[in-house]
């Protein structure tokens, strides 16, 4: 089996060796070593860090991921069900902030009902602020949809 160096793998990975020593002392990756005890990944693991940037970019903490990740077999490669069936997991919560991303893109040059009634139109949808009876924050983003 082809195992990557730890500077091959951050090139493949685009995630620094810093963070790559990091993710294996948080057990998010694995990493076998050599009798100079160096580092060597398996590719498979080229799919964890894949997964691991993935997540964080949409906001998911690394304690989600690492709960996630240990649900993935550790004996064998994990095949396309396993991915399957952790993606099934976060589909819902994945679909609310892709509506919540699209009315962000779509409404931010309106109001959002954060009360700062400094914009035009915002004195015609929030008047009085009446929308902090709702509660704080970007009220009208902040709807379900």
């Amino acid at each position: 089996m082809e195992t990557l160096t730890i500077g091959d793998f951050a090139a493949r990975s685009g995630v620094a060796p810093s963070a790559l020593r990091y993710y294996e002392r948080e057990g998010l990756i694995r990493s076998t070593r050599t009798t100079g005890n160096q580092r060597r990944y398996e590719r498979a693991e080229l799919r964890r860090v894949a997964f691991i940037r993935i997540a964080q970019q949409v906001g998911v903490s690394l304690d989600e991921i690492r709960a996630a990740l240990a649900e993935l077999p550790e004996n064998r490669t994990p095949t396309r069900a396993d991915w399957a069936q952790l993606s099934d997991r976060w589909r819902h919560r994945l679909d609310e902030k892709i509506m919540l991303m699209q009315r962000l893109r779509d409404d931010l040059s309106g109001c959002i009902g954060c009360g700062c009634l400094s914009l035009h139109r915002c004195k015609l949808i929030n008047p009085d602020d009446a929308l902090a009876a709702d509660g704080t924050g970007p009220r009208v983003l902040l709807r379900p949809a």
